[in-house]
């Protein structure tokens, strides 16, 4: 388990996603870089799993992130930011139009634990909807569902399926067990208002 963030950390890691997007859109003068120097280096450079997410009228508009600690929380928060905002390939990279209607939110990652099942009753009643991130592994193929997507696809049948396609696999994978499952947990911040004043919901 990675150390715990308070709010405020939190709020500020969220604002540094915000200035690395405004950054590459050239639009720092009106988003300056936050001052971190309230979070201690320890956790600042902690190795952790982070995904940036962002929304846009209450629709995804990016989403890019590490599983594995692999990154500090510093270069995490940085790098995904700017790879939700033009990197992603579901999306046209963010243009400066769109920069204050956007919502971020920053997601922290425990590490992945592999679950250990014989059958789809066992796997089932080791997920905790809306509290566990799930990952599925077949062979190369990789996906991970945030706990956040809970709140769109509630049954653990369907977060599942849905999951197994993101994959690349069929849809019933899950159930035949000729794969992989980990979860994790998160510790998330979200932004409440835009820029402009406006409240947002997750």
């Amino acid at each position: 388990m990675g150390n715990k963030w308070t709010e405020n950390h939190g709020n500020m890691l969220v604002a540094l996603a915000r200035h690395s997007i405004a950054q590459k859109l050239a639009l720092t003068k009106t988003v300056p870089m936050p001052d971190l120097s309230d979070i201690p280096d320890t956790l600042l450079n902690e190795k952790r799993g982070i995904f940036v997410t962002l929304h846009k009228n209450g629709q995804l508009r990016g989403c890019i992130g590490n599983i594995e600690p692999e990154k500090s929380v510093l270069e995490g928060v940085r790098e995904n930011a700017v790879h939700a905002a033009f990197d992603d390939t579901r999306f046209a990279p963010l243009t400066k139009e769109e920069f204050d209607l956007i919502d971020i939110e920053v997601s922290l990652l425990t590490p992945p634990k592999k679950m250990r099942f014989s059958n789809t009753r066992q796997m089932l009643d080791q997920i905790t909807p809306f509290a566990d991130g799930v990952i599925v592994e077949k062979d190369r193929n990789r996906a991970t569902f945030l706990p956040q997507v809970w709140e769109q696809l509630p049954a653990p049948e369907s977060f599942l399926r849905q999951l197994c396609m993101k994959a690349g696999c069929d849809a019933d994978a899950w159930q035949t067990g000729d794969l992989d499952l980990y979860t994790y947990q998160v510790q998330s911040f979200a932004e409440k208002t835009s820029p402009g004043g406006k409240t947002h919901g997750r």
